[in-house]
């Protein structure tokens, strides 16, 4: 067989998200929508703010055609990269240059294209569970062998003592994601900093740096306005910041993101070569040249956040009362929630009797947990609650 069986295994198979996402959607079929309470995908429910419309109907009927849907330099239009820089030094005194920038297709994009940009084959990717389940995959098509942290259950920050054993002079980077999909928690700035400082101190004693890819759609997304969100660049010179307007700006489907290297870094000439390298070798040259173009005029901007805390309250505050254990979520629009048996796929089956899907959390490296995505309408998780409830009494819970 010429065909490559790993992305046919991919092709056929897919993520649990997404399969409970079609499950969805067959079942709305059926019976309704209005009567699946579909938690399975974390994909914004809030419209985007005013000034995207404004924005893109001033681009439409303002810009030249040809040169609103033409080609951008392949790292990204300057004038654009110069905003974002700006945006980043105005808001965390980032350091960041316009050159240092590159645009992506949204943040898969950026993960890819910077962990093809670092490893080699045989080099290992660390990431903390629990984790985005994709993160596996594109570690392994970049060549690299994915270890896993155990998750520190008992905070969600991050296990220290298993992530010093895992270290090795084989690792090339890390992955943080904070806020934390699938579990809303924030990493804390005394977490992050002693992060740093073992990369720093490992990076010296192998001799070659350790990176640090910090994977962020949910930055904005975070409900306490007194919490520290380090920006990672001020911490740790061996950091690619990946970044996606999608959960910020409500535009998961535009697709737009960037990288942003640390150019304090002593090797960033030839790790920025290989960013632009990598987006060519994969096809990722010139993100989508409107939604480029409309970012000056949205910076700083953010869909209705305060519908993601309500919903989170309601939320965490119901399904404690029917004796569910719940992680409680810092940011983000993600619940975590315990299995009340060993077998999270099992409970997830036993929801869908009541038409509730959720995610069973083994693929994200931490089983015995679901995923609740709680972007959606307020709506729809008041009419959940009492489904939530007769699953909790099926248990024995409440």
């Amino acid at each position: 067989m010429v065909i490559n069986q790993k992305m046919v295994k991919l092709g056929q198979v897919r993520s649990v998200i997404r399969e409970t996402f079609e499950y969805g959607n067959k079942r709305a079929a059926e019976i309704g929508r209005e009567n699946v309470f579909d938690f399975s995908l974390g994909n914004p429910s809030v419209p985007a703010p005013a000034e995207v419309e404004q924005g893109l109907l001033r681009l439409l009927t303002e810009t030249d055609p040809v040169a609103l849907h033409g080609y951008t330099s392949a790292q990204g239009a300057p004038d654009v990269r110069a905003a974002i820089a700006a945006d980043l030094n105005a808001r965390f005194e980032a350091g960041i240059r316009p050159e240092d920038l590159y645009m992506t297709c949204g943040a898969a994009a950026s993960l890819t294209v910077s962990l093809n940009a670092l490893c080699n084959p045989g080099d290992e990717v660390v990431v903390i569970a629990p984790f985005f389940p994709e993160y596996r995959v594109f570690a392994e098509q970049a060549g690299a062998v994915l270890r896993v942290v155990p998750a520190d259950l008992e905070r969600f920050q991050i296990n220290f003592p298993a992530l010093e054993e895992i270290i090795n002079p084989k690792t090339k980077a890390v992955i943080i994601n904070s806020p934390n999909n699938p579990t809303g928690a924030l990493l804390s700035a005394d977490t992050l900093r002693k992060l740093c400082d073992l990369l720093k101190a490992r990076s010296d004693a192998y001799g070659s740096p350790i990176f640090l890819l910090s994977d962020e759609p949910y930055r904005e997304l975070v409900y306490d306005a007194t919490a520290e969100v380090p920006y990672l660049t001020n911490l740790y010179d061996h950091t690619l910041v990946c970044y996606s307007f999608s959960k910020s700006l409500s535009l998961p489907g535009e697709r737009i993101g960037y990288i942003a290297v640390c150019n304090r870094m002593a090797e960033y000439s030839e790790v920025y070569a290989a960013v632009c390298g990598a987006g060519r070798a994969l096809g990722f040259v010139c993100a989508p040249s409107m939604m480029q173009k409309l970012l000056p005029s949205v910076l700083g901007k953010t869909a209705d956040m305060e519908v993601y805390r309500t919903n989170r309250d309601l939320l965490y505050g119901a399904l404690s009362s029917y004796g569910f254990s719940c992680v409680y979520p810092d940011g983000a629009f993600y619940l975590f929630v315990k299995s009340p048996v060993e077998d999270a796929a099992a409970f997830c089956e036993k929801a869908k009797e009541f038409e509730i899907l959720l995610v069973a959390s083994d693929s994200f490296g931490c089983p015995g947990y679901v995923r609740i995505s709680y972007c959606v309408s307020t709506q729809q998780i008041k009419r959940s609650l009492p489904a939530f409830e007769k699953l909790a009494k099926a248990y024995g819970l409440c």
